[in-house]
This record gives C-alpha cells, sequence and structure tokens, in this order.
C-alpha cells in the first residue's frame, strides 16, 4: 500500500503534467488535501511533505483536528461543505476560506461574524452549473444581481467560484462544466472592486482534476487519491 506521501507526490505529479499540457504554470494551482474522517496523524504526514492545506465539511470534526494540530504552524483550513446559518460564527473563527457560499442571506451572516472577529472572511461563491436538486448553489444567471451588491459585506472578500459537475465515470464529461464556469468568472470581471476579485476557480476532485486544470482551475480538491476510499 502507497504511503500518503507517495501519494501526494503522484497528485502532485499529474497536476504538473496537465498543467503543462494546458500551457499553465504548475505552481499557480493549489491542492487542497480533503480531510474529513482523516485523523490528525494523517494529516501530519501530509504536513511532512509541504502539503498544509486542508478542506473539512464537518465543523465540530475540524475544529478537534485544528486543535489536535496547533503544535504545526501555517496550517490553511478551508470549509468545503454545506455551511448552515446557525453554524456561521464557528466556520469563521476557524476558517481562512469558506468555499461553498451560495446565498446573500448567508452572506450577510457571515459579514456580521466577520466583524464581530476583527477579520476579513475569504469566501468562494458555490454555482449550481447543471441545476441540480440534490446541490446547492447559485444559479449561474444569478451572479451578475449578487455581485452588484458586494459593497454591503465589507468584511467578505469574493475570491472566486466554485462547482461541483454531475458525477460521471468518464471525466471528459466534466469538462463542459469546467469550461462553462471559467468563462462565466471571466464575464464577472466587470464587477470587480476592493472586495470582488474572481481569480479563484475551485473545480476538480480526484476522479476528473486533470481536466478541471485543463480547463482552468486553480484550486482542485483532493481526496481519495491521497488517504484512499473512505467510508
Amino acid at each position: 500500500m502507497a504511503t500518503i506521501a507517495e501519494n501526494v507526490h503522484g497528485v502532485r505529479e499529474q497536476i504538473w503534467r496537465a498543467a503543462e499540457k494546458s500551457g499553465r504554470d504548475p505552481q499557480s494551482i493549489t491542492l487542497i488535501a480533503v480531510s474529513k474522517a482523516v485523523p490528525p496523524e494523517r494529516l501530519a504526514e501530509c504536513l511532512r511533505v509541504r502539503l498544509n492545506i486542508f478542506g473539512e465539511n464537518r465543523l465540530q470534526e475540524a475544529q478537534a483536528k485544528i486543535n489536535g494540530l496547533a503544535q504545526y504552524p501555517k496550517i490553511h483550513w478551508h470549509f468545503i461543505g454545506h455551511l448552515q446559518t446557525n453554524k456561521v460564527g464557528k466556520a469563521v473563527s476557524l476558517f481562512e476560506m469558506l468555499q461553498s457560499v451560495d446565498g446573500a442571506h448567508l452572506l450577510d451572516k457571515i459579514n456580521e461574524q466577520a466583524q464581530r472577529f476583527g477579520k476579513i472572511q475569504s469566501v468562494l461563491l458555490e454555482i449550481n452549473l447543471a441545476g441540480e436538486a440534490s446541490k446547492t448553489g447559485l444559479r449561474p444567471d444569478q451572479l451578475p444581481e449578487f455581485l452588484a451588491e458586494a459593497d454591503r459585506w465589507p468584511n467578505v472578500r469574493l475570491c472566486g467560484l466554485m462547482a461541483i459537475p454531475p458525477w460521471h465515470e468518464d471525466r471528459e464529461r466534466s469538462r463542459p462544466f469546467f469550461a462553462e464556469l471559467r468563462k462565466l468568472s471571466l464575464a464577472m470581471s466587470r464587477y470587480e472592486r476592493a472586495n470582488v476579485k474572481l481569480t479563484e476557480l475551485s473545480m476538480g476532485m480526484s476522479h476528473d482534476f486533470t481536466v478541471a486544470i485543463e480547463e482552468g482551475a486553480t484550486m482542485v480538491r483532493i481526496g481519495t487519491l491521497i488517504f484512499g476510499a473512505r467510508q
């Protein structure tokens, strides 16, 4: 069985190849280790190979890991799950970035809590590209009106977009959705202001991240290829 260090090396090689294939700088792509249900001691193995960005989707589990790894400096924690409004305060206190923001009311709460903690909270807006009822997220046509309101959230920095395409075994079936998210981001450039700079595209997971990189992903969220399958 491969070690976590070997798995991370393998993922980085795939990132490098996909970036070179599409004429991109591999250093422009951030690898996020999706660490849900992974114990702190296994995350420490990632830290030993300089992988220090983790994505969590459960607040209580994340807090235990953050406390358990407090002796390690410069760990970056991203929240990647559905965020309920009653959990916003805890999320803002724990996470550097919230990757799954899907509504104005939620952003009102995030802005309020960020003011309370004296921070500027980085967020990504989740886009539901296929209109799937099983997923949260803004419709693409809602984004312009949403960004036009950004001045009401001075303690929030809108850093980019996130999307998860419909699952399919053939990773090429994800490509049109990744391309659409990139085009949507570019089309929104006219809304740029102090707290709106949509430079990040978080898209692509273990089965399709190389395609996402070819279509412009700046962040990829990898769990299974690093830690193995989880229950």
